[in-house]
C-alpha cells in the first residue's frame, strides 16, 4: 500500500479502528464456545468487506482531522494547508523522501521536491483524492 493508501486508511477508518478494538474482545469468547462450523460461516463474509478500502458512507474529512488534531498537544499544527503537518497529524512520515514518493504516486510535478509550490500542490492533490474516494472535503482544505 502506498503512502496515499495509508492516508486514506487513517482518515476513512479512524473511528472504525477504535470501534473494532472493543468488539474484538467479546468475539473470541463466543467463537471459542461456538462449534467450528459456526466460526467458519462468518469468515467468508468479512473477507470481501475487508478487501474494499472505501467506506460504506461518506466521511467528513474536516471533522475527522479536527478530532485527531484535538488529541494532539500542538493541535495538529497547520494541517489545513501544510502537507508536512497533515502527515504528522496522521502519524505518517513527513520526510522529503516520503513526500517525493507521495508526489510520484499522485502525479504531482509542481516545483522542485520540497519546495513550497510542490508542498501546496501535494496537499491539494491529497484533498482532491480524498474527495474522489468518497470523502467530504470542504473548500477550506483545498487551498
Amino acid at each position: 500500500m502506498g503512502l496515499f493508501g495509508n492516508i486514506l486508511n487513517k482518515i476513512f477508518h479512524h473511528d472504525s479502528a477504535k470501534a473494532a478494538t472493543p468488539q474484538s474482545s467479546p468475539v473470541p469468547a463466543p467463537a471459542s464456545a461456538a462449534p467450528t462450523p459456526a466460526a467458519s460461516a462468518p469468515s467468508p463474509a468479512p473477507t470481501p468487506t475487508a478487501a474494499v478500502p472505501q467506506p460504506a458512507a461518506a466521511v467528513d474529512v474536516a471533522a475527522v482531522l479536527s478530532a485527531m488534531a484535538s488529541m494532539k498537544d500542538d493541535h495538529g499544527g497547520n494541517y489545513q494547508s501544510s502537507i508536512v503537518d497533515l502527515l504528522k497529524l496522521l502519524d505518517l512520515d513527513p520526510s522529503l523522501t516520503a513526500r517525493k514518493e507521495l508526489a510520484e504516486e499522485l502525479g504531482v510535478h509542481a516545483g522542485e521536491h520540497g519546495s513550497a509550490a510542490q508542498n501546496i500542490a501535494l496537499h491539494r492533490a491529497v484533498m482532491d483524492q480524498l474527495a474522489a474516494n468518497g470523502g467530504i472535503v470542504p473548500d477550506s482544505l483545498r487551498q
